[in-house]
């Protein structure tokens, strides 16, 4: 190498110095800097387009999440408002259950009365006080949703009656309530006592 061209070599270095080396052409082949160039680009977006497909999917994670959630506290809250219902209708049940022995044995006190003497002066204010106090406790009864249950002349229904004994008969069909030894009564749409009931049955 000739001293001029060492003189220019040195000169272009003074030039170039400070500058970035990434900016300097190094006599290499163009397309492969711009090939390393866009994939470097090509590896950025698909980076780009990763952290936000990630994100879409978190958030759509979570926003199942939040649904799910709106969705359990909805129903607990149904459930607890259909339990203060129940708490409030049917409060009276074990107190209801307690008191119809009461009206049984109004009913029994009453029926130990023969027809016949009814109308008696000794006995006629004792039968009207009786009487009175049976309407009382049914219109209390039915203040709170109480209500007996039919029973005599209709299909045995084991939901509301118990069948205690059979009778043989030809004039009803087989499993007919002909009979009711205690009353049965529901509180609105639940039972509170079954009736005591005898049914029939085909002769022998």
């Amino acid at each position: 190498m000739s001293d001029n061209d060492k003189k220019q070599d040195t000169e272009i270095e003074k030039e170039l110095a400070g500058v970035p080396e990434q900016f300097l052409d190094n006599g290499g082949d163009d397309s492969d800097d711009d090939g390393d160039q866009d994939t470097g680009e090509n590896t950025g977006e698909n980076t780009g387009e990763s952290v936000v497909e990630a994100l879409r999917a978190e958030l759509e994670e979570a926003r199942q999440q939040v649904l799910y959630a709106k969705a359990d506290t909805q129903n607990v809250r149904r459930r607890l408002e259909k339990d203060i219902a129940d708490a409030r209708a049917y409060a009276a049940t074990g107190f209801a259950r307690d008191i119809l022995s009461v009206a049984d044995n109004l009913t029994r006190a009453l029926d130990a009365v023969p027809e016949d003497m009814r109308e008696h002066s000794k006995l006629e204010g004792l039968v009207a006080g009786i009487e009175a106090t049976q309407r009382e406790l049914d219109k209390v009864f039915g203040q709170h949703g109480i209500t007996r249950i039919a029973s005599k002349g209709l299909p045995l229904d084991p939901n509301q009656h118990q069948a205690m004994m059979e009778i043989p008969s030809n004039e009803v069909e087989p499993g007919t309530v002909v009979q009711e030894m205690q009353p049965g009564y529901m509180i609105k749409d639940r039972l509170l006592r079954p009736a005591m009931v005898a049914v029939s049955k085909k002769p022998d």
